[in-house]
């Protein structure tokens, strides 16, 4: 996926491709899930497969079914493979690739996949170690493993011991609910949380007083939310925060923000049609109905809330987008705002995930599929299911270094081979 023509070179004549589905995560604490890891060994593994009884599979817990994934696809050649790894009734919220291994952020616990050995591990509260089954957040400091959890604070894991080492309120942590964490150039650690942001000075998590906290209260309302949902650097050492009300900007000490009043997010008018969710998380919780009635937005019954940021991702040009709850995708340039939504191409106007690679190429996940932008032309070529995605909510996304694409979705998760991304 290193490839910067991107997805123009992908849009090749179909034949078939084959999609093979794994059990992953539902058992027990070590599985191994059976798959065949050549592409010479594809077809045969295809009709092998086909000849046997599904039950067979369903039985050893290992393959739930395969089935050949017939045409009108984008990502496919006949030689190459797609595999669907079903995790169940769980959202995959945040994908890392380190090395041969890949660990999926569910809501069911986190899980270790080992591509060599196919191997996975799945790390939950009935064991030692994390605190909470729900998992939003997998990144990376040094050689730790770093897990934002619903409620169990931040869980580091040190993979040479296997040893879990967990970080909450009374080491510092604004709020146990961790939605991201970044590792800035100069070696700092941000972690963004639902009661503000931390700053953890040289990432030294077991020193106290490297521990600093930012709220909208200490901020003056620099911060214009609590709940932060992520955090990325842009140039020149300044730090983005999306939050629920606003993108926030901390530059040289001091805190700026912006909302849909200077730009940010499409009005309702323009994507009022395209909005089909009527569960509007103000119908169900008194922290986003309060938000909404701040932002002067009780009156909208539909899921829409421009404010609401739930991606973020900055390019190399320190270019800031933001994912927006209905508002469709919003571009700012440090000067000016540019929104994009479905009468642009996007499949959808909720956007959960933003993904820029290192080849420059920004993937926007959707609640109807997966786009990337073609920023020469400014529009968005789009799979779907029918491309081979494990479901069209696309959540997570990592290059792996094998050259595959993993894309997580409510679930499950897709493994795309690299050479269907890269058209060869």
């Amino acid at each position: 996926m290193n490839n910067p023509r991107g997805i123009a070179v992908l849009l090749v004549a179909v034949v078939a491709v084959a999609v093979f589905s794994y059990k992953l995560g539902q058992q027990g604490p070590e599985q191994v899930a059976s798959s065949v890891t050549s592409v010479a060994d594809d077809k045969k593994a295809a009709t092998t497969i086909d000849a046997l009884p599904a039950s067979d599979f369903v039985a050893n817990g290992t393959i739930a079914k395969a089935q050949l994934f017939e045409g009108g696809g984008k990502l496919s050649t006949a030689a190459e493979r797609i595999a669907h790894f079903d995790i169940g009734s769980r959202n995959v919220k945040s994908i890392l690739s380190d090395g041969s291994l890949i660990w999926l952020a569910t809501s069911g616990g986190v899980i270790r996949y080992d591509s060599r050995s196919d191997n996975y591990r799945v790390f939950d509260n009935t064991q030692a170690g994390i605190l909470s089954n729900g998992i939003f957040h997998v990144g990376k400091l040094n050689d730790l493993i770093l897990v934002g959890s619903y409620g169990g604070g931040l869980s580091v894991l040190d993979p040479k011991t296997e040893k879990w080492t967990n970080y909450n309120i009374p080491q510092g942590l604004a709020d146990q609910f961790v939605y991201d964490t970044t590792v800035t150039s100069s070696g700092d650690l941000w972690i963004a949380t639902w009661s503000g942001a931390n700053l953890i000075k040289g990432a030294r998590l077991d020193d106290p007083a490297s521990w600093q906290t930012f709220t909208v209260e200490n901020t003056l309302g620099g911060l214009p939310n609590p709940w932060v949902y992520s955090v990325e650097e842009g140039v020149d050492g300044e730090m983005w925060f999306a939050t629920e009300a606003g993108l926030a900007r901390y530059k040289n000490g001091i805190w700026e923000n912006w909302q849909h009043k200077d730009g940010l997010g499409a009005d309702l008018a323009l994507v009022r049609k395209d909005i089909q969710f009527t569960n509007d998380p103000a119908k169900s919780s008194k922290h986003h109905a309060q938000q909404k009635a701040e932002q002067g937005l009780e009156d909208v019954n539909v899921a829409y809330n421009p404010n609401y940021i739930i991606s973020l991702s900055v390019d190399d040009d320190g270019v800031v987008w933001c994912g927006t709850w209905g508002g469709g995708l919003a571009k700012f340039d440090g000067g000016k705002w540019q929104n994009y939504t479905t009468q642009d191409g996007l499949p959808g106007n909720h956007i959960f995930m933003l993904y820029g690679n290192e080849a420059g190429e920004l993937w926007v996940g959707t609640s109807k599929g997966l786009s990337q932008l073609d920023r020469e032309t400014e529009t968005f070529q789009t799979l779907t299911t029918s491309d081979g995605l494990f479901a069209n909510n696309v959540f997570s996304m990592a290059n792996a270094n094998d050259g595959s694409v993993w894309v997580g979705s409510f679930g499950g998760v897709a493994r795309i081979a690299g050479e269907q991304w890269a058209g060869k």
